[in-house]
């Protein structure tokens, strides 16, 4: 085979390693030219190339077998919910089991760990953590609320209408064994604090933290995607709310300043006040004040249903 002088097509849009480049007919000395840049060990970039974390991801995972993308890189490539602070992140991290020496490559931030079989995944040609096991590894990272967030993603079931799967990734119990593997885990504690908070039913992280908010103020736990009519699956709901004080509970992010979406917010909380629910709606200046103004404006709402109805039940005025 004639030694090629120019990348092919393959190694110009992506990192690749020093296998796929003899792979592809590319001689070792060709790689030192300027037009190609040396990550670490085996692995290259073109120089001209702009930084994907997918496209990183996938040449680190091809460049280091037994060892697979973990924490917040895993994260950010499975678009699982993550703080604002590390929602951009371009760290790369990988895991290796302890059998495997220690991941020593520049750019690369690696972890030597315990990890069962079925606690790692191939995911489009990428040797990744499953969601609920980066779940896990975030336990030493992030703060109990943003767990509990990340972790309500895991386990809220899926809207069939909207999303391309009908299963949760994982539920309360199976989290709850993940947990139980690893009983020495750094950040375990932190893990079982943060399931305990977890609940079905969260759509997004604000309406995790609203939640969190009003228990952390002494407010009984509220229900979750409480629909108009008990027992009935269709129709409006409140993302939150307490039905025996007929409050509903609503928080409208960004997609909700959409027209269609306006209208259609419009007629779910009438529908809710023609039937003699009060409806307190918050957004995103609430979330930034940590919802101090909702839990007073939530407070004061249940302390006026409660003289309006002193007859409910169901509820614990510890507030």
């Amino acid at each position: 085979m004639q030694p090629r002088t120019d990348l092919p097509d393959s190694l110009v849009s992506a990192p690749f390693t020093l296998k796929s480049a003899k792979a592809s007919g590319v001689p070792p000395n060709r790689l030192r030219r300027a037009d190609v840049a040396h990550v670490s060990r085996e692995l290259y970039r073109p120089t001209a190339w702009s930084f994907e974390l997918e496209a990183a991801a996938r040449a680190l995972s091809v460049a280091s077998p037994g060892a697979w993308i973990s924490h917040v890189t895993a994260a950010r490539i499975r678009n699982q919910l993550l703080p604002p602070w590390l929602a951009d992140s371009t760290e790369l991290h990988l895991s290796k089991p302890h059998s495997l020496p220690e991941v020593r490559r520049r750019g690369v931030i690696g972890h030597s760990v315990l990890a069962f079989e079925d606690e790692v995944e191939f995911v489009e040609g990428i040797r990744v953590s499953s969601r609920s096991r980066t779940w896990l590894d975030m336990a030493r990272r992030l703060s109990e609320s943003e767990l509990v967030c990340m972790g309500d993603q895991l386990i809220r079931v899926p809207r069939a209408q909207f999303e391309d799967r009908s299963q949760p990734f994982d539920t309360v119990e199976g989290l709850r064994s993940l947990i139980a593997r690893h009983p020495n885990f750094q950040g375990v504690v932190r893990a079982r604090a943060a399931l305990e908070r977890m609940r079905v039913g969260a759509d997004s992280a604000p309406e995790s933290l609203l939640r969190l908010a009003m228990e952390d103020a002494g407010l009984p736990e509220p229900q979750l995607q409480v629909p108009l009519r008990e027992n009935m699956t269709s129709g409006p709901t409140a993302d939150l709310g307490y039905r025996h004080r007929r409050l509903a509970i609503q928080y409208d992010g960004g997609h909700h300043l959409l027209e269609p979406q306006i209208h259609s917010d419009r007629r779910r909380d009438k529908a809710f006040e023609a039937a003699g629910w009060t409806v307190v709606v918050f957004g995103k200046k609430d979330l930034a004040d940590g919802f101090e103004h909702a839990i007073r404006q939530i407070k004061c709402v249940l302390r006026t249903n409660r003289l309006d109805h002193p007859h409910a039940s169901g509820f614990v005025d510890a507030w």
